[in-house]
């Protein structure tokens, strides 16, 4: 576990073995901006960082990260939506042409909702914002009644990706990419544990490895 002063020495070695090999990329970015063509929403849990699991270069990824990557269904009234505004920029704005909502094993948030069997009327922060994969906890409690809670805590980490893309396509201006072909959807699945990547495969109605 890194401390603050850790984090200084590792961007000195990030300085000299990272970003003075690679100076002519980041001169592009600085002189081009950037230009992702994939918007990713992540959970901000520390063991799962975008950027390093899929090996990318600064600039390829456009990354928004919150509790259990979750993605708000479009709302009427205006208010402090970071995760809605970063969407928003990434589509609008930099013109992504995939979104990837990516979910992964061992997610505290997701087995914090199942454990508690329900928590939207309990009003904390983390509370309200998990209340977004209520539909997905609900439904594999009726799917999966008797199961262990492991089980379901991975089922529903699953389901929750689901409810995510049901989601993002509730904002008109996604919907109209999406329908046509400008921009595609990705439900993928990180298992931190196995070293695995899974995707949604609408046709199986299953994850299925990469």
């Amino acid at each position: 576990m890194k401390s603050v002063e850790n984090l200084v020495e590792g961007f000195k070695r990030f300085r000299g073995q990272h970003f003075e090999s690679h100076d002519n990329l980041y001169r592009q970015l600085v002189n081009q901006g950037q230009t992702p063509r994939i918007l990713v929403v992540a959970c901000c849990d520390s063991r799962v960082d975008p950027a390093l699991v899929f090996d990318c270069d600064p600039g390829d990824l456009f990354v928004i990260r919150n509790v259990a990557n979750l993605v708000p269904p479009l709302e009427d009234h205006h208010g402090h939506h970071g995760t809605t505004a970063a969407i928003e920029y990434g589509v609008n704005l930099l013109g992504v042409r995939h979104i990837i909502v990516l979910g992964h094993a061992h997610c505290g948030g997701i087995n914090a909702l199942v454990r508690a069997g329900g928590v939207c009327a309990q009003g904390s922060y983390i509370d309200d914002w998990m209340c977004l994969a209520e539909s997905a906890r609900t439904e594999v409690m009726a799917e999966l009644p008797h199961a262990p809670l492991a089980e379901k805590v991975h089922a529903c980490e699953q389901r929750s990706i689901l409810v995510s893309l049901g989601n993002l396509v509730t904002f008109p201006w996604i919907r109209e990419r999406v329908e046509n072909g400008s921009l595609a959807l990705h439900g993928w699945y990180f298992d931190i544990e196995r070293g695995q990547l899974l995707r949604y495969d609408a046709a199986a109605r299953d994850f299925v490895a990469l």
